[in-house]
């Protein structure tokens, strides 16, 4: 039997760790909370959670180094996964009440408000997920997952520069309007959702995730 998979979960004061901590060890990983950067570096998979705004998570992660770690292994192809806010600073700039954010800028793209009656979107929604999908694997489209969240990328594009570049895998899901739930991208996943509250089907999910690592 193989050693189970290493997974960081990156600590930088914003993110529901304990709960990603038991969900992955539920599944199988071998799980430290850390912003110990070797750590961070020489995991099979790093999470990087976040929930609050978009500003002060970049804050927190830039002061705890961890744009870095995220560059620093993506160059290397190693995985890195984002869960809710975590994803979110995954792109290019969020605006908040007006006020514009650069993020880590990995994915094109704008987190903005949700265009919806009722903030925040709180509640079970069901994906609608590529067919060739990894991290929706083995799930029924009737599953659902647990999003809390008033903000969102709403408009995806990307910009397929050569013929090598294969373009990530997106899942929608909606709210008021369409909006991103998911994204696949080599060694760079995100989930707008929270799998680690999502039961069975969020168990899953991360399973698929550490079976990728």
């Amino acid at each position: 039997m193989s050693d189970p998979k290493k997974v960081v979960v990156f600590d930088y004061g914003f993110g529901n760790v304990r709960s990603a901590e038991r969900a992955l060890a539920r599944v199988g990983a071998d799980v430290e909370i850390t912003r110990d950067f070797d750590k961070a570096m020489n995991a099979d998979g790093l999470l990087v959670p976040g929930v609050g705004a978009f500003a002060a998570c970049m804050e927190g992660l830039r002061a705890a180094r961890g744009d870095w770690v995220v560059d620093r292994r993506l160059s290397g192809g190693r995985p890195v996964m984002g869960i809710c806010v975590g994803m979110q600073i995954l792109f290019a700039r969020g605006i908040e009440h007006g006020v514009e954010t650069e993020g880590l800028d990995e994915w094109p793209g704008t987190v903005g408000p949700l265009d919806a009656p009722v903030v925040p979107h709180m509640g079970w929604n069901t994906v609608d997920a590529p067919a060739d999908s990894e991290l929706f694997a083995g799930l029924d489209p009737d599953d659902r997952f647990y999003f809390v969240h008033s903000y969102a990328v709403q408009d995806w594009t990307f910009e397929q520069l050569n013929a090598a570049m294969v373009p990530p895998k997106v899942t929608w899901s909606t709210y008021g309007g369409p909006f991103v739930a998911a994204v696949e991208n080599g060694a760079l996943s995100a989930t707008q959702f929270h799998p680690e509250k999502s039961g069975d089907a969020g168990a899953q999910l991360l399973t698929n995730w550490i079976g990728t690592l």
